[in-house]
């Protein structure tokens, strides 16, 4: 994979280290009572959780690009078949992790496509709190479900 001038880590005022020089964003993909999570590969930072594909933000990049493009990249899913709805954003005044919510539409299919992920599986939203999730989106999933239910009922 090519170098991006978002590649790298930002000590955060938060005391935490985060992927993503200028931020990061991932994609929370949802088709009816169920969302689509990656179970992330045991080597890269925090492995062996779940969560949603995305990563490091290019400065060239919204949020919802940056989404979309890492999405790409790790499940191969095609980005006519999605409709974003809205962003919620975890900002830590330095550094910011940005969840953008779509729908999928039914023939999207993800695919496993790079070594970052182990699994990508639709998964039942109340079913969502019970999994080992990655520390990021377990502490913005509370939110993130409020939104989800406002957008999907």
């Amino acid at each position: 994979m090519a170098h991006r001038d978002g590649d790298g880590w930002v000590q955060c005022r938060c005391g935490a280290k985060h992927w993503g020089l200028h931020g990061a964003a991932g994609l929370l993909l949802v088709r009816n009572a169920t969302l689509l999570l990656q179970h992330r590969a045991e080597w890269v930072h925090n492995g062996d959780t779940w969560g949603v594909p995305g990563g490091a933000r290019d400065s060239h990049e919204t949020p919802v690009q940056a989404a979309i493009r890492e999405a790409v990249e790790e499940t191969g899913i095609e980005p006519e078949l999605l409709t974003v709805h809205t962003t919620h954003t975890d900002d830590h005044m330095d550094w910011r992790y940005d969840t953008v919510i779509a729908s999928a539409d039914p023939l999207l299919i993800p695919h496993h496509m790079n070594e970052e992920g182990q699994e990508l599986r639709w998964i039942s939203w109340n079913e969502i709190s019970a999994m080992n999730l990655h520390p990021s989106f377990a502490k913005s999933w509370p939110a993130v479900e409020l939104l989800l239910r406002e957008l999907f009922g």
